[in-house]
């Protein structure tokens, strides 16, 4: 009898269809841009309410050694040690004028992602009437909080999540304020109503994506290889490094962005960006209450 048995396939196909979930949903990720109005509705986690939103940080930068953009969820997402954060800090607090500036080029971002129900999307009218996900930061994170537990709750509340006819639509409107997109014009509005029958909301709210499954999830020692490699270029060892795959996005075009982080939307080719004092500290004081 062969040792290959049925069991075996079946954990192989698993595997394989978990691998291209994660891929795709690189790809169900709605890219928001400039000059546009994008309508949705959110939709909760049902099968656990409290992973409705997926709140991340990264940390990206140009690589020293590729001149390309690399990037990585960091750990601090799940309240561990970040090697990246760390190197940080150390540069920050206790380096050379040159390390100083060298850390300089490392961006760390904090953004949210949530499950939505597509209503229009201008630039991609193929996601319409589909379910995809809504990746924002902390503008349109005031809103979303206003809705629900705000000065708008008594209006908005639970209809920001409902299909029914009750519901209310999220208009995420994007503006340009220099080289970076601006969310502020987005609202929550009662016009659009949907008319969905119960099978139609089951369905539709049985096809979300599960959020924190979203993004590969490095080690330690892989952020550390990571570091050697992109950040160091090699020549200085980073304790316990290994070699490591890096996600690589090319900046030089403009429609092309990093799956889990937005990019300048200028056409000027990317560069080291100037962390100002107050970034440094609230880096500082995340990386702090983590130890």
């Amino acid at each position: 009898m062969s040792t290959f048995n049925t069991s075996m396939f079946e954990s192989i196909k698993d595997a394989l269809v978990s691998e291209n979930k994660s891929q795709s949903s690189f790809n169900d990720i709605i890219t928001c841009k400039p000059g546009n109005t994008y309508t949705v509705r959110l939709l909760p986690f049902s099968k656990s309410p409290k992973d409705t939103f997926f709140h991340y940080y990264n940390h990206g930068w140009v690589s020293f050694a590729t001149g390309q953009y690399v990037q990585a969820l960091s750990p601090q997402t799940f309240g561990e040690r970040d090697p990246i954060a760390e190197e940080r800090f150390r540069a920050q607090r206790m380096g050379t004028e040159e390390e100083k500036e060298r850390s300089q080029a490392i961006r760390r971002t904090e953004k949210w992602l949530v499950n939505a129900y597509v209503i229009d999307d201008p630039t991609n009218p193929d996601n319409n009437g589909k379910v995809k996900i809504l990746r924002y930061g902390k503008q349109l994170r005031k809103i979303i909080t206003e809705a629900i537990e705000g000065e708008d709750s008594e209006e908005f509340g639970a209809k920001i999540f409902d299909l029914g006819a009750a519901g209310v639509n999220l208009k995420v409107k994007v503006e340009n304020q220099g080289e970076y997109p601006t969310y502020v014009s987005s609202r929550f509005t009662t016009a659009g109503k949907l008319d969905f029958s119960d099978e139609k909301q089951k369905e539709i709210y049985d096809g979300v994506f599960t959020l924190k499954d979203v993004f590969p999830i490095k080690t330690y020692e892989d952020l550390q290889g990571m570091l050697n490699e992109h950040y160091f270029c090699g020549l200085e060892e980073v304790s316990n490094s290994n070699s490591t795959t890096v996600t690589e996005v090319s900046t030089s075009t403009q429609d092309v962005s990093p799956p889990w982080n937005d990019q300048p939307t200028s056409s000027t080719p990317v560069t080291a960006a100037t962390v100002s004092n107050d970034s440094v500290e609230s880096d500082i004081d995340e990386l702090l209450k983590d130890l």
